[in-house]
């Protein structure tokens, strides 16, 4: 298996990477910083998504490995509200949903004229929610999700495939609230995204209470509950 992984110099991305390369796979990171991964079957492409030149990077990838099997979106970004600084609001949307969006349009594109191959985007069960306190993150979650869900329905019966994942919280560097009900390691959300390789389907959230408490705070957005979801600065 050829598999693209975007956004693996650190936790679920890199967990998932090594876990791939684990398996045997030949395995392609894109990320903004190099990842501490010296292996057989690796390599590695410094790109930030935000920059205009990573369409051509993505373009150039598939020009030379037109076989690809699996790409994994791992990227995400977030940041805590600050009224006099929208412009981190407005990087999260880049990375999250743009960027998101361009991978979509370039790698699962090729996918579907291949007629062969599956797509998984990392997201959040945050997408339910409406955040004060990091709008942009739960908002940039929620337009990926539906996104994604919705381009997923549409391929129903083709071979390519699109798994829409939605984690509750990881211990990564994301993950820095007074509590993290349910934490779980990188390894194991990355074992969970394996387990959706092997098994794809359109829609995979890890846990599934965490849902629940989800639905819960976006009925009471201005409770101590919708902290919570606020990634870290």
């Amino acid at each position: 298996m050829r598999a693209l992984v975007i956004g693996n110099s650190d936790g679920i991305g890199l967990a998932t990477t090594r876990a791939l390369l684990a398996r045997g796979h030949e395995v392609t990171g894109i990320s903004r910083r190099a990842a501490p991964i010296a292996a057989a079957g690796y390599d590695h492409i410094v790109q930030d998504v935000t920059e205009p030149r990573y369409r051509d990077v993505l373009n150039d990838y598939l020009a030379r490995h037109a076989d690809i099997d699996l790409c994994i979106y791992c990227a995400g970004i977030g940041a805590r509200l600050d009224l006099n600084d929208l412009a981190r609001q407005t990087q999260t949307f880049a990375v999250n949903l743009m960027a998101a969006v361009i991978t979509t349009e370039v790698v699962l594109g090729h996918m579907i004229a291949r007629d062969h191959g599956h797509f998984i985007g990392l997201s959040s069960i945050a997408d339910l929610m409406v955040s004060p306190q990091a709008p942009a993150y739960t908002a940039s979650k929620a337009g990926i999700s539906r996104y994604w869900e919705g381009l997923g329905r549409a391929l129903a019966g083709r071979k390519p495939k699109l798994s829409n994942v939605r984690f509750g919280f990881v211990d990564t560097k994301m993950a820095d609230a007074p509590l993290r009900p349910l934490l779980m390691t990188a390894d194991a959300a990355a074992r969970f995204v394996l387990g959706v390789v092997d098994r794809p389907r359109l829609t995979a959230t890890k846990p599934f209470v965490m849902t629940l408490l989800a639905r819960l705070t976006t009925l009471i957005i201005r409770s101590p509950l919708s902290f919570l979801f606020v990634p870290r600065n």
